[in-house]
């Protein structure tokens, strides 16, 4: 029912309630069992549109809560949908920075041990082998902040790795030092110290194809 049709069952009511009074009933000449009957009747009348008004009532507040309650999932639907996608552009956003950072740290690392004459084969051999001495390392711009780690590896594991220019200007790499005995592929990846494994590979780096 829309709002003139309730303002008008209103206007009704009042009018009968006004019209029917017992003065007013019994000045037009009715017994009083008449007015008896016309009074029951009307207040069946008035009892009823009260409670169709009470029904109206009582369904637009259901239909305000709905309303407000709709307006409540719709919101945090769009909320739910943005903190979903907010998480997926952060993560890939992070994945690419991480991705960059990984490729700047390799850059400066190969230009490291190119500047310690560890060159060609051996500079992939070295690359391979030293992932986590790369990804540890920490980056001022396109710098290493500290060359320790790869200082050592040089030094250590990877001295065989080292070209050395002889006096006949031929650059040779130089063997393996100590006369260790050779191992086998097997044998060096099973090594779980990761130093020992570098070394290992760098001793025995043609078993590798380098």
């Amino acid at each position: 029912m829309s709002t003139n049709e309730r303002q008008s069952k209103a206007a009704e009511v009042k009018e009968l309630c006004m019209a029917f009074k017992r003065a007013s009933l019994k000045a037009i000449g009715l017994s009083d069992e008449q007015i008896e009957s016309v009074m029951d009747l009307h207040t069946e009348v008035v009892d009823a549109l009260k409670q169709e008004r009470d029904s109206y009532k009582e369904t637009a507040d259901k239909y305000a809560e709905a309303q407000a309650e709709l307006e409540t999932l719709k919101k945090d639907d769009y909320k739910k949908k943005y903190d979903e996608e907010h998480t997926a552009f952060e993560s890939f956003k992070k994945s690419v920075n991480e991705e960059k950072s990984k490729i700047a740290k390799e850059s400066a690392v190969r230009k490291y041990f190119e500047s310690k004459s560890i060159t060609g084969q051996n500079l992939e051999l070295a690359m391979r082998a030293c992932k986590d001495e790369v990804g540890a390392l920490e980056m001022d711009g396109e710098k290493i902040k500290d060359t320790k780690a790869l200082d050592d590896l040089v030094a250590g594991a990877f001295k065989g790795l080292v070209s050395t220019v002889s006096t006949n200007g031929t650059p040779p790499v130089n063997p393996p030092a100590g006369g260790s005995a050779k191992k086998t592929k097997e044998e060096i990846f099973a090594i779980k110290d990761t130093a020992e494994r570098q070394k290992a590979i760098a001793e025995n780096h043609e078993l590798f194809g380098f």
